[in-house]
Parts: structure tokens; sequence; C-alpha cells
């Protein structure tokens, strides 16, 4: 739950302030009753401090409710589903341009420029099933890489935000 709560507060806070337009993904394959979805949306979400506690108690409660095919809102801005990774990708590749994120991808920075609306898959520190890599690859744009380097997820989104803040036009 730790990583999670991590992965959420760097992909979506700021120092005084939350980023706009952002969208988490958390797929959760583990038990109790697998697969869970939550979503987080940054322009929706209220109540939500970037603490690891504050971040669980809203995943916690999000997971608590009863979850079909459909989204269901659990909390202003966040929301569950029971969803598989494909059925996940299948809605997400509508929307946005997948990138896979792992060691041997193409350097972000060379890339962040040409990105329109991009969305990261990141692993956790285990890493991705061989299964599951093989169908993310099926709905991936591309593999990137922010760093040579074997880093934990948050940071990989941290850097991730800097690389498409140096290019966003605000």
């Amino acid at each position: 739950m730790d990583i999670l709560c991590r992965c959420i507060s760097q992909a979506i806070f700021l120092s005084h302030s939350i980023r706009r337009s952002v969208e988490v993904y958390l797929l959760l394959l583990g038990d109790p009753n697998p697969p869970r979805v939550v979503k987080i949306k940054s322009d929706e979400v209220k109540r939500m401090s970037p603490d690891e506690r504050s971040v669980a108690g809203l995943i916690r409660k999000a997971l608590k409710f009863k979850a079909g095919e459909k989204w269901v809102e659990t909390n202003s801005g966040i929301l569950t589903s029971k969803k598989n990774l494909k059925r996940l990708l299948e809605e997400l590749s509508n929307s946005y341009k997948i990138y896979y994120m792992r060691e041997d991808g193409k350097d972000l920075r060379k890339l962040t420029d040409k990105m329109e609306n991009p969305l990261f898959i990141l692993g956790d520190h285990l890493g991705v099933k061989k299964e599951d890599e093989k169908l993310i690859l099926q709905f991936a744009k591309d593999i990137v890489r922010v760093s040579n380097r074997s880093l934990m997820a948050e940071q990989c989104i941290t850097i991730a935000n800097y690389e498409l803040d140096r290019v966003t036009k605000y």
C-alpha cells in the first residue's frame, strides 16, 4: 500500500496545489478479490493530502465498495471498477497514447516534445509478469525509460512529470 500511496502523491501533487488533468490508475491483482482498479482524477479529487496516511485511507475506502465492470465513484475524484489488464488497456487506449516504462526503453527526454496525451505503465517492485508484458506491448506506442538504472516507481513518476513539464506550454 505504501508504494501505491507514494506513486499517487508523486503523480498528482505539486508544492501547494494539484496537477491538472492527471489520472492515476492502480491495477490491483493481489488478494482479496482481484482484479480491482482504483482511478484517481486530479481535477475532481477532494480531501486528499499528499501524506501516505490520507491517500491510503481513500484507497481503502474505495476497495470496500462493491465493484463491477462500470466505474463506481467512492469519493470525489476516486472511482473503482473490476477490470482485468486487457479490459483496462482497451478502455485507456481510446483516450491515451500508452507508453510502457522499462529500463531498456528509449530515453523519455528525446520523446516528450512529440507526446500527446501520454499514459505511462509502470510495474511494481516485482516487475510485470511476462504474460502481462506481452499484452501491454500490444497496446504500447513505445517503450520508454527515465534512467539506465532500475528506479522506484515513484521516482520514475517524478522524473516523467519533470520531463513533461519541461516541454509543456502553460
